[in-house]
């Protein structure tokens, strides 16, 4: 049997050609047009009777999600028998209940458009907090693959470390990476003022230590910032920050760094200038334990 076909959005190439090298599986890639009124076209090209996969990040989703369905629709019109989807970044993970009067369950609506049109769904490191799995979220196969695959090579090449999870939700995260590298860890206490405006408190840390910041998706960097600056106060020598999804807003590097971060790196699922870490490899392990 011929192995999957990987379609691209032009925006998804580069990343898309990573996992192709790693699978030795083809790479095809989507024409995407948009008109006038901002309505979009897509072109695939597929063969009647094939496995494809679609690859897609979804950082700045709202364009990019409808984009998804016209790509799963016109591959069914093909004749693609068997679709999957790759997001390594997933995104509206984030609004899992309602959290004001009159809000959506967003994680739930994305999960049922995406669900309805794919026969399997893939990501790195989803930003789940209540909820357990991403089975949980779609009505199709679901997986999110731990970032530990992705991080512990980097770090193992970094020498011993004191992994340092900003506030309590990075627990399991920063706990999961720590047992894989055997690691020292600890995280902190976060009490939020606003939406910039954040209180980080450590249980310990030791003087003189280097500690390496981890966190599954950093936007304002405001978390980081203010745990960078608890590390400070408690003597730590030196402060570097890995993250696994780079969804940075303006002047968020520079926050960090003015917290006295001296590193700060993360994987390739969004593009940023701080990438360094590969996230194709673990993606590409488990699409090819079930081609």
């Amino acid at each position: 049997m011929p192995p999957p076909v990987l379609h691209a959005f032009p925006d998804s190439l580069v990343f898309t050609r990573r996992l192709g090298r790693a699978l030795g599986w083809p790479v095809e890639r989507i024409e995407l047009h948009h008109f006038p009124d901002g309505e979009s076209l897509v072109r695939v090209r597929a063969a009647a009777g094939g496995r494809a996969i679609v690859v897609r990040s979804l950082v700045e989703p709202n364009e990019k999600i409808f984009e998804l369905l016209l790509a799963a629709d016109a591959l069914r019109r093909a004749g693609v028998t068997s679709l999957s989807l790759v997001t390594p970044y997933l995104a509206y993970m984030r609004q899992d209940r309602v959290f004001q009067p009159g809000e959506p369950i967003s994680q739930r609506v994305l999960g049922a458009l995406l669900g309805a049109s794919f026969e399997r769904v893939l990501c790195l490191e989803a930003h789940l907090h209540r909820t357990r799995s991403l089975t949980e979220v779609f009505p199709c196969r679901a997986e999110s693959i731990s970032a530990a695959f992705a991080l512990a090579p980097w770090l193992e090449r970094s020498g011993p470390l004191l992994l340092v999870g900003p506030d309590e939700e990075s627990e399991p995260f920063v706990r999961g990476i720590a047992e894989r590298v055997g690691f020292d860890w600890c995280v902190g206490l976060k009490k939020r003022q606003g939406d910039t405006e954040v209180r980080v408190a450590l249980p310990h840390a030791q003087r003189g230590r280097r500690a390496l910041l981890v966190d599954d998706i950093v936007s304002s960097g405001a978390t980081l910032a203010a745990a960078a600056e608890a590390l400070r106060a408690q003597g730590v020598e030196r402060i570097e920050a890995a993250v696994v999804h780079a969804v940075f807003a303006e002047g968020a590097l520079g926050r960090l760094r003015a917290a006295g971060i001296a590193q700060v790196v993360s994987t390739d699922t969004v593009p940023h200038v701080t990438n360094r870490i590969e996230a194709a490899p673990c993606l590409a392990q488990a699409l090819a334990e079930e081609a």
